[in-house]
């Protein structure tokens, strides 16, 4: 699979992902925010809380389940650049979450998972 096809499979996957979470009432407030080398593909709001979606995407079921490839080494980082967020954003007044939204598709089985609460962060981001 050439680089690009990956990059606009991925980027598909996270539009599809904001449609979904727009659709529930949630308000997008970043798309790929970076601090530093570190990404957080989504940052919502909804009510009271501050929401930090990690996308994964699949096209093949071979490697396992899109959701279970947020390793703890990928939430570390994910908790590390919604600390960033938080410094550089008035927040306060807010809780914060941690959700994975799996898309995978595989022939013609689509499909779009979101897990609420997907992991905590040992500290407080």
């Amino acid at each position: 699979m050439k680089k690009g096809n990956k990059r606009s499979f991925g980027t598909e996957a996270e539009n599809l992902a904001a449609n979904y979470l727009e659709g529930k009432g949630y308000r997008i407030l970043e798309r790929s925010y970076q601090y530093g080398h570190k990404e957080i593909d989504l940052i919502c709001k909804i009510d009271n809380t501050i929401v930090f979606v990690e996308v994964k995407a699949a096209r093949s079921d071979k490697f396992g389940e899109p959701q279970a490839w947020v390793t703890k080494s990928k939430q570390k980082n994910l908790i590390a650049a919604a600390q960033g967020y938080i410094q550089e954003h008035d927040t306060s007044g807010y809780d914060f979450r941690f959700d994975v939204i799996a898309y995978s598709r595989i022939k013609n089985d689509v499909r779009l998972n979101h897990f609420e609460s997907a992991f905590y962060a040992e500290e407080s981001p």
